[in-house]
């Protein structure tokens, strides 16, 4: 890995810990009046950049933007991470299964992949959120059944690969169940693989959560995320800019932040790929 790699990834990483410990102090902004995300101060509404109390400035009801933004980053991370959680456990749980039950069972499951494949995905999610209902459970839930068949199709050949090893045919040599092969033999080998799946969902989804929240089908009042903050930021674009850059750029550097190391853990699963 070249210097300039290492020091994205730092950089990357850094950004990701950053917007953690944002989302987290959602908890002790209550504590200020003038921070709190949801107090309304008339007589400072679009404020600009650079206040000495409201760093991101204000909205037009005089809320600060800076609270309001890590509120956006604890919905936008939630549920990048909850998506992530879920899809890629379907997804191996699917892959696995197609993998160990070779013949009707995998053709049955593959066929139901390339299906979703071939669906418009976020026509998909936007379905499955309306038929829900808005909400972060619901979008969480759309985004997940959209995400899981390309987890599927890593894992269930990445397994197929690892049944040809040595250990995993001396393992069904002496009559171990492939319930138990695949606890203590294949998940092992596949963790590296799972956590790449992960690292590449989470910026899609919060990415999609965003652009569904911008056009208002995403999370619900009085919640926001990042995407509903932008949404709000367009209608005011004109008088009060920074209102739609500042969550705009979260958005943006937290999807960067993923992708880069997503693609260092591409890279270092995959060495032949460099």
């Amino acid at each position: 890995m070249s210097t300039i790699e290492k020091n994205l990834v730092f950089a990357s990483a850094i950004i990701l810990v950053l917007l953690l410990i944002m989302s987290l102090g959602v908890f002790f902004l209550g504590t200020n009046p003038d921070l709190d995300p949801a107090f309304i101060h008339p007589d400072i509404a679009l404020r600009p950049p650079g206040d000495t109390v409201h760093w991101f400035g204000t909205d037009d009801l005089g809320r600060d933007l800076m609270s309001r933004v890590a509120v956006g980053a604890q919905i936008s991370l939630s549920v990048g991470l909850l998506t992530a959680l879920l899809s890629v456990g379907i997804g191996t749980v699917v892959g696995l299964l197609a993998s160990f039950h070779e013949g009707l069972w995998d053709t049955v499951l593959m066929r139901a992949v390339d299906v979703l494949y071939s669906l418009p995905g976020l026509m998909i999610v936007i379905l499955v959120s309306l038929f829900l209902g808005r909400g972060v459970v619901s979008l969480v839930t759309a985004l997940a059944v959209f995400s899981w068949p390309e987890t599927a199709r890593l894992i269930r050949g990445q397994t197929l690969s690892l049944k040809r090893e040595e250990f995993i045919e001396a393992s069904h040599s002496l009559g171990i169940s492939p319930l138990r092969q695949a606890l203590r033999h294949i998940l092992p080998n596949l963790a590296a693989l799972i956590v790449l799946s992960a690292t590449i969902t989470i910026p899609r989804a919060i990415l999609t959560e965003s652009t569904l929240s911008f056009i208002g089908l995403g999370v619900e009042p009085p919640l926001s995320s990042w995407g509903t903050l932008a949404s709000e930021g367009w209608q005011l674009v004109r008088i009060a800019p920074h209102l739609l850059i500042i969550p705009s750029l979260f958005i943006v550097s937290s999807m960067i932040a993923f992708n880069i190391l997503g693609e260092r853990l591409r890279k270092s699963y995959n060495p032949k790929s460099t």
